[in-house]
Formats: structure tokens, sequence, C-alpha cells
């Protein structure tokens, strides 16, 4: 019945409350007259009721008590009906006060008044809940009861409480908060119990429990997947309420609180970046980043606005990927002003053009050709961008004096077993060639770290797809792992990084620990609410031409020398002659537009980095012949 009734127009509300407050002054007169209206004049009494109407309804009318919708009464309804009751109570003791001489006019005192507000309070109140109760009820009558508990008893704990019990599609019962902090245990809040884990578990087994919502923005990730291991193996839904910076105007509603990703779990905790140091190196300088339009690009334009440069030169040649950054950047109204340039790294030209114009203090170079696949099958691409693309920047940027020149690697560089990683690791020895050079002026500084979630062609972005779409699930390979980095950290270490290097350093990151696909797979699907192998498959396909099932940061030849920050290590490499290897890239630049010269450019990749050893690869006949290509 309640649900086909309309909102009502607010002069009935204004009618109601009107009313309202009527009974609470004739009810208020009837208590001060102990019980009786015997001996009061009907006269005095009407003007009283018509004088305190005539109040009510310029306050209400000021402060506008019957403008909310009822069924959604809440705390600021509240508190406007209290300054209204309090406000009318005040001109009501004003004009009945001996200054102005009408209180034989008026059968008001100051006890009628003080027992008029309270129950004037309560009256508007009292018939704002009960018609919210009827609503609630009358919505959530034929309703199935879904029995929720909150994980955090804080501020967004309660926040999340009330966002749910309003919430109009879902007749939610909140059964308990979960709290690790032994202090609030034990004790209730907004009515609701606070329990610990171990009385979680306990009330698993008595109740069952639909959905645990992570209420808690300072949980570590550890205890984060205890909780989602432990609501997984109870068929209980996982959800998190999103961070305080997404709330509009310190408020969120139901259709934020989303169900758990997998990059929530494989997070780590959050690091802490000199960025002073940062600050006071980039402030008013002049910036390129190449592959501006990437993952790793766009996150480390993004984080470079916050130091204040002069200039950010975003560079790429990838057409809409770069238009959307620029779109975004200018919504932002960033202070620094950043620059779309369309380009390719490898056309000499347009870079040289792009010095000789905004002459970039810092370089930072994150363009690359990054699928090991797809290099395994075009290696002559993977040289001409990864090898010779880094080398044009890394020339031009000591030709036009850059201070810092600081390269994105890779972990597939480290005893590489396809065409992308050798690739990347023949780019890592040109430009640690450069540095080592004493009259060069510019700072060459590499950092290596492995994959970044989210990013293009992640494998998590992979398996959502294959997900949702039914299956089945792709692993190449039941025991292959992988190491995971968020991309906001690794670009934070990247910045870090660069600025504490003196030139030469390869920096390699702590990736944690490394996380199996195979199971990660499997807990995605349980993320989905599906089981693995019987709803949706998991099927192995092979390592793919070039890939590794588990990758290095470091070589077995290296060593690693600590920093100031714990989470970025300088390995130890072996120490490159410049003059020695111009050769080999002399030959690369020869070759590189030659046809048919795949094999010759792979062979000389490997004279170039002795462990460059071909896995799964046409490239393997190389090895197994012992020697290489004279070329």
């Amino acid at each position: 019945m309640f649900k086909k009734i309309n909102i009502v127009p607010r002069w009935i509300i204004l009618l109601l409350d009107l009313g309202v407050t009527k009974m609470a002054l004739l009810l208020a007169i009837f208590i001060k007259q102990e019980l009786s209206f015997k001996n009061i004049a009907l006269e005095t009494l009407v003007n009283t009721l018509l004088f305190m109407g005539i109040v009510n309804l310029l306050v209400f009318a000021a402060l506008k008590t019957y403008a909310g919708i009822v069924r959604f009464t809440g705390l600021q309804d509240a508190f406007r009906i209290a300054v209204s009751v309090l406000s009318s109570s005040v001109i009501l003791f004003f004009f009945t006060s001996d200054i102005l001489h009408y209180s034989a006019t008026f059968l008001l005192t100051k006890s009628i008044i003080i027992i008029y507000a309270t129950f004037s309070f309560l009256g508007l109140m009292t018939y704002r809940v009960l018609v919210k109760f009827l609503f609630s009820y009358s919505r959530n009558y034929n309703m199935q009861k879904k029995t929720v508990v909150i994980f955090g008893a804080s501020e967004a704990g309660v926040a999340t409480k009330r966002v749910l019990e309003h919430d109009s599609l879902n007749n939610i019962q909140i059964l308990a908060f979960i709290d690790d902090d032994k202090k609030k245990t034990k004790k209730a809040l907004d009515g609701i119990d606070i329990i610990d884990f171990n009385d979680f578990a306990k009330l698993v087994q008595k109740n069952p429990v639909a959905e645990l919502v992570l209420a808690s923005f300072s949980i570590s990730v550890k205890r984060k997947n205890e909780l989602v291991d432990f609501c997984l193996d109870h068929d209980i839904k996982i959800l998190s309420v999103p961070p305080y910076g997404q709330w509009a105007e310190g408020k969120f509603n139901s259709s934020q609180i989303r169900s758990i990703k997998i990059e929530d779990l494989l997070e780590r905790d959050p690091i802490f970046i000199n960025n002073q140091q940062i600050s006071n190196q980039v402030k008013g300088k002049r910036i390129l980043v190449t592959g501006a339009a990437g993952s790793i690009g766009s996150e480390i334009v993004r984080q470079l606005i916050g130091h204040h440069p002069e200039l950010i030169v975003m560079c790429d040649q990838a057409e809409t990927p770069l238009h959307s950054l620029e779109l975004e950047l200018a919504q932002k109204q960033p202070r620094t002003n950043c620059i779309a340039y369309l380009a390719n790294i490898t056309n000499e030209t347009r870079m040289r053009d792009l010095f000789q114009k905004f002459k970039p203090h810092y370089v930072y170079h994150a363009a690359a050709y990054k699928h090991v696949p797809m290099m395994e099958l075009c290696p002559t691409e993977a040289i001409k961008n990864n090898v010779l693309g880094t080398k044009m920047m890394a020339d031009l940027s000591l030709e036009f004096l850059v201070d810092r020149f600081v390269m994105i690697s890779t972990d597939k560089a480290v005893n590489p077993t396809n065409v992308m990683g050798a690739s990347k690791r023949v780019a890592e020895i040109y430009v640690q060639g450069l540095s080592n050079s004493p009259e060069n002026h510019t700072k060459f500084i590499t950092t290596r770290f492995g994959n970044v979630l989210g990013s293009n062609g992640s494998v998590i972005n992979h398996f959502k797809e294959q997900i949702e779409n039914g299956g089945p699930v792709t692993v190449t390979h039941p025991n292959i792992t992988r190491y995971f980095m968020t991309i906001p950290e690794a670009c934070q270490l990247v910045l870090e990084a660069g600025s504490m290097g003196n030139g030469g350093e390869i920096f390699v990151f702590d990736m944690g620990e490394p996380v199996a696909i195979n199971d990660l797979a499997k807990k995605m699907i349980r993320l989905y609410g599906l089981i693995p192998n019987i709803d949706i498959n998991i099927t192995f396909t092979g390592l793919r031409p070039g890939e590794k099932l588990y990758e290095e940061l470091l070589n077995d030849a290296e060593n690693v020398q600590k920093t100031y920050h714990e989470k970025i290590m300088i390995a130890k490499v072996r120490t490159v002659v410049h003059s020695n290897t111009l050769d080999a890239y002399n030959h690369f630049v020869e070759m590189v537009n030659q046809p048919d010269k795949e094999l010759l450019l792979v062979a000389k990749m490997k004279e170039l980095v002795p462990e460059f050893i071909s896995n799964n690869s046409v490239y393997e006949s190389l090895d197994q012949m012992g020697k290489v290509v004279n070329l």
C-alpha cells in the first residue's frame, strides 16, 4: 500500500506540523492546569492558539521544516526541527514576558512554553519516524532479508550502516560490527554489537551471513586477505567502502559500495616517499615523459604535476590515449603547463625538434614495446623501439645537456629468455655505458620492476574479461609466478630513484612476494561468486614463445646495495665500456630497416647479452649452435 503513495505536497506537511504543535500546546496547558480546562477562558485559549500558529507558520516557512521527504527523515531534519521549535519558543516567551505586557492576553507561562517545546519536538519527530518506519516495513515486508556484518567499528562503519539501512533495494539486517581493536569489542555502536574475529567465526556457524562490508581504511593487506579467504570459504560475499577521497561532501551512497577486487588483495602496505627532495629537484623544471599515454607514463605525469614543474611534455605515438590524457588533465586544471606531443621516439626529426623547442631538464623514458609473444614474432620492432629509440633519446639528452635521464626497464631484462627482455637489457647497457663517461653532464639512471596492476594488457584485465564471458580462464602453466606492483607505487618509486641517482645506477624495487598465477585465477573466479573448474574452467595453454615460469629482479652474478629507502636497492652489474659496445649498436642501426635480418639481429643481442638464452622460441637454435653468427 505504502509503495503506491507518492511524495505528498509540502503544504500538507506544513499543516501536519502546525497541527502537531497545536496539540503540543494544548497538552502543555492541560498539564499545567492540573489536567483540566475548567478555569480557562475560551477567548484566551483561542488567542493563544492563533498567536502560536502564526509564530510557527513564520518560523517553519523560514526554516523550511516541511521541505524534507518524511520517509527519509534523518539527523539534518531533526536538527532543523529542533532549531525551529527553539526559535518559536523564544518568540513566544518574548511576547508573553512582562517587558511587552502581553502575558494577560495569552495563556502562556514559562513552564507552559517549556512543556510545549518538549512535546512539540517529540511530536514532530515521532510522526516522521513513524511514517519512515511504516514505509520501511511495507517496502521490506515481502523482501528476503539480507544479513550483513561490517568490518570496522569507526566513523566509516557507522556511515556504512546508515547507508545500508537506507538502501531501498534491499532488506538489510546488520548483525554486528567486527573490529580487531580489543578496546572496542564487547561494546555496542549505534545499537549494534562490536565483536572480534573469533566471535564472528562463531556467529557464522549460528546465523547465515550474506555479506561482509570492509569499512576500514587502516586494515593491512595481509589482514584483508585473511578476511577474504575466510569469507570465500563460507560463501560470504565481501564488499568494500570507497576511500574518503571519493565521498561527495563527506557522504557516499550504497551504489559506491563495490565488490572487492583482486587488485585490492595484491596491494601492499603504503610506501613513504621523500616528496620534498623530489619537489626540490623537479619544481620549476621542464620535463619530458615518453610513453606518456601508457599506464606508467600517464601516472608519472599525474604525480609530477603535484611537484609543480614549469612544463611537462607528454610524448607518445598513440593518438587516442594521448588525447584522453590531455582532456583528463585539462578537466583537473593543473597549474603545470602540459603539452601533448604526438610522435614516435624513433623519428629523429621529430625528437630533435622536441628537444630544440622545449629543452627539457629531465627525461623520464617510459616508451617501450612490452608484450613478450609479440616481440618474439617481431624482433626488428623490439630493437627499433626499445633499443634504438632509447639510444636516440639518450643521445639527444646528452646533446641538449639534460640533467637527468631516467629509463624505465623491466624484470624481464634479468637473465632474459625472450626478445623483449633482451632488448630492454641491451638498452640498459647503452644507457649505463653513457653514464661511465666522466665528461657527460647528464646523469643516466635505470629503474627495474615487474608487472603492474591494471596496466594495459595486464593478466588481471584478461582474466576479468574471460570470467565475465563465462570462461574458460586460460593460464599458461600451473606453476607460473609473477611479481606485481600497483601503478602509483611503481611510479612513486621511479620518481624517488630518479631523484636519488648519481648516474650509472640500475635501481631495483622490492616487489614483495611472487604471486602464483594459477592461484590468482582461482581467487578471481571465487570473488565473482563462482567455483573454479565447476562454474568457470581453468585451462593450461602452455608457455608462450619467450616466456619463463618466474621472473627475476637481479642477475645471478649481481648483488645489491641498499639505499636510504627500504624498497629501493642498487643492482651491482658488470661494468660496461661504452666504446666496446658501439659497433654492436651501429650494426643494429644498419640492419633494422633491412628485410629478413631477424635472426642476425637476435644473434647480435645474444652476443651483447651472453645471459640471453631463448626459451620456447624459434631462436633457441642460436643457443644450440654454441656460437654467435658472425656479422
